[in-house]
C-alpha cells in the first residue's frame, strides 16, 4: 500500500477509535484481533515443523504499518526458526519500564485427531478454534492488538511498555525469553514483568468466579532410573532381568508424593484464595486426606482434591517405561516439581528420598538436569504482590467485571515467568480473559476459546496497560 493511502487509513482508524463508546470504533478493534488471532492460528510454530520467526515477523510488520519506529522494533533469536519479537512503546520515561511478555509457540497437534484442521482458524458455536487459541496465541494477539491501538491513539504512557513474544516455552532448546535475558537484558529489563501465560480468570459456564495473579509456580528436577544385570532377554520377569526390577522400583511412584512443606512463604496466597472461596463458593487449595508434614501420602486418598494437593506439596512422578536392552534398561525418568521457596534444596536429598521409595540396591538413581551447571537447583523466588499492580488490578476488575475477587495464585506448571523471576524482575501472570474450568483444552485436541471472553480479554488488557502506565487515567465503564 503507498505510504500516503496508509496513512490516510490510519487516520481514519484513529478517528474512529477516539471516542471510548463509539460502537464503530468498537468493531474495528474486533475485527483487526480477530484478523490478528486468525493470522497467528494459522501461522504453523511447532518445533518440529514450524516457524517461531515467521510469526515474529509477521506482528513486527504489522507493529511497523502503525507506526512504530523501526529502532523499537526488534526481530532476533539463536537461529533462523526460533527467532523473537521485541516491542518498544515508548513513554515519557517517568519511571521504569514494564514488560508484557508471551509466548509464539505451540505445542505438536495432529489432524488426524481433531474435529478440524487445527491450524485453521475457525469460529464455531461461539468459539475460536485452532491450536494455540488457548496457550497461548490469544494473549499475543491481545497484546499486539492493543500495541497498534494505543500507538493510533496517540497515546504518551509515563513509562516504556515493552512487549516480547518469543518462542521455545513449550519445549525445545531456543527458549527465547531466557535467551533475551542472557543476550540482550537491555531490550526487555523492566521494573516488572506481566505474563499473560499464567494468572487464570476463572469462570464456570457464564459465572466468573475469580481473576488470579500469578506470583508464584514450581520448578523441577528430572532423576534417571536405571537397572543393570548381566543379559536375559526382557520379555523374561526374571528376578535377574533389569526389567523386573525397574518397573518394581517405579510401582511405589504411582501413587507417593514426596512432603509436604512448611507454607509459610505462600500464607498470603493461600489467604486470598480462601477469600475468593467465601465469594464464590469454591473450596480452593487446600488438601484433603492425609498430609502429615514429613510424611508420605496416598495419592488415590485425595481423589479430586490432587490439583489442591499438588499447590501444598513436592509432587514426583514418572515417565512412561522405554523398551529394555538385552543388558540394561536405558534409564526411566522421574521428574520433582517443587515448591519455588524451596527450589534451592539440595537435589541429592532428593534422590535419596526416590532410593528410600524404591527400595532396590539394583536400580541406580541419578539427576539428569538442573537450571545451573554448578548442579543446584536455581531459587524461582515468588514475586511481591506490589500495591501498584493489584491495586491497578482491582481497579480494572471493578469496572469491568464488578465484584470478581482478585486471588493471587501459585501455578503447578511452569511458565517462561520463571526466567524472569530468576533474572529478578518480579513478574505476575495475568491472562486477562476467561477461561471455563470445566473446559480445559490447552495441549489437548479440538482447543478453543469463547469468542466473546477473548474480546473481553481485549478490553480488559487495554484498561490496564494504561492503568499501570498512567496512574492518572481514569477509565469509564463500558457502555
Amino acid at each position: 500500500m503507498p505510504r500516503p493511502m496508509r496513512w490516510i487509513l490510519l487516520f481514519c482508524l484513529i478517528a474512529g477509535w477516539a471516542p471510548r463508546g463509539h460502537s464503530e470504533g468498537q468493531e474495528q478493534i474486533k475485527q483487526l484481533a480477530h484478523d490478528i488471532f486468525k493470522q497467528l492460528i494459522e501461522t504453523n510454530t511447532t518445533d518440529s515443523v514450524g516457524n517461531v520467526t515467521t510469526a515474529a515477523e509477521a506482528m513486527a510488520k504489522r507493529l511497523r504499518d502503525a507506526g512504530f519506529e523501526a529502532r523499537d522494533i526488534q526481530v532476533a533469536g539463536p537461529n533462523e526458526r526460533k527467532k523473537n519479537l521485541v516491542a518498544r512503546f515508548r513513554g515519557t520515561g517517568k519511571r521504569k519500564p514494564i514488560l508484557f511478555i508471551g509466548h509464539l509457540d505451540v505445542v505438536e497437534a495432529l489432524r488426524a485427531d481433531w474435529s478440524t484442521d487445527p491450524f485453521e482458524f475457525i469460529e464455531k458455536d461461539g468459539y475460536f478454534y485452532g491450536r494455540g487459541t488457548e496457550d497461548m496465541k490469544e494473549g499475543d494477539a491481545i497484546l499486539i492488538t492493543n500495541f497498534i491501538r494505543l500507538k493510533m491513539e496517540g497515546y504518551l504512557p509515563d513509562r516504556d511498555v515493552i512487549l516480547a513474544l518469543t518462542a521455545d516455552e513449550e519445549g525445545g532448546s531456543s527458549n527465547g525469553v531466557d535467551w533475551l535475558l542472557k543476550e540482550h537484558r537491555d531490550w526487555v529489563d523492566a521494573e516488572y514483568c506481566i505474563n499473560l501465560d499464567g494468572g487464570e480468570f476463572e469462570k464456570d459456564k457464564d459465572k466468573r468466579l475469580l481473576a488470579g495473579i500469578q506470583a508464584s509456580e514450581k520448578v523441577y528436577v528430572d532423576f534417571q532410573f536405571e537397572s543393570l544385570n548381566p543379559g536375559g532377554h526382557s520379555s523374561v520377569p526374571s528376578p535377574d532381568n533389569a526389567i523386573y526390577h525397574l518397573a518394581g522400583a517405579l510401582v511405589p511412584f504411582r501413587k507417593i508424593f514426596l512432603p509436604r512443606q512448611d507454607q509459610r512463604n505462600h500464607a498470603e496466597l493461600f489467604r486470598t484464595q480462601r477469600r475468593a472461596d467465601d465469594r464464590t463458593g469454591r473450596r480452593g487449595y487446600e488438601s484433603r486426606g492425609p498430609a502429615i508434614p514429613g510424611s508420605w501420602s496416598s495419592g488415590a486418598a485425595l481423589g479430586s482434591a490432587l490439583f489442591q494437593f499438588s499447590f501444598a506439596h513436592h509432587l514426583c512422578r514418572h515417565d512412561a517405561l522405554r523398551r529394555a536392552c538385552p543388558q540394561c534398561t536405558p534409564a526411566n525418568r522421574a521428574r520433582q516439581r517443587q515448591l519455588p521457596d524451596f527450589s534451592g534444596e539440595d537435589p541429592q536429598e532428593v534422590r535419596r528420598t526416590l532410593e528410600r521409595v524404591a527400595s532396590d540396591p539394583q536400580v541406580k538413581i541419578t539427576t539428569v538436569s538442573q537450571l545451573a551447571p554448578d548442579g543446584k537447583v536455581v531459587p524461582v523466588p515468588p514475586s511481591p504482590l506490589l500495591p501498584e499492580v493489584t491495586q491497578a488490578m482491582e481497579k480494572v476488575l471493578s469496572i469491568t467485571w464488578p465484584g470478581v475477587p482478585l486471588v493471587a495464585t501459585m501455578s503447578t506448571g511452569a511458565t517462561d515467568g520463571k526466567y524472569t523471576r530468576i533474572a529478578g524482575i518480579p513478574t505476575f501472570g495475568i491472562s486477562c480473559m476467561f477461561f471455563d474450568i470445566n473446559d480445559n483444552r490447552e495441549h489437548g485436541k479440538d482447543e478453543r476459546v469463547g469468542v466473546q471472553d477473548f474480546y473481553d480479554g481485549v478490553d480488559f488488557n487495554y484498561r490496564l496497560i494504561k492503568e499501570l502506565s498512567s496512574p492518572s487515567i481514569r477509565n469509564t465503564p463500558k457502555k
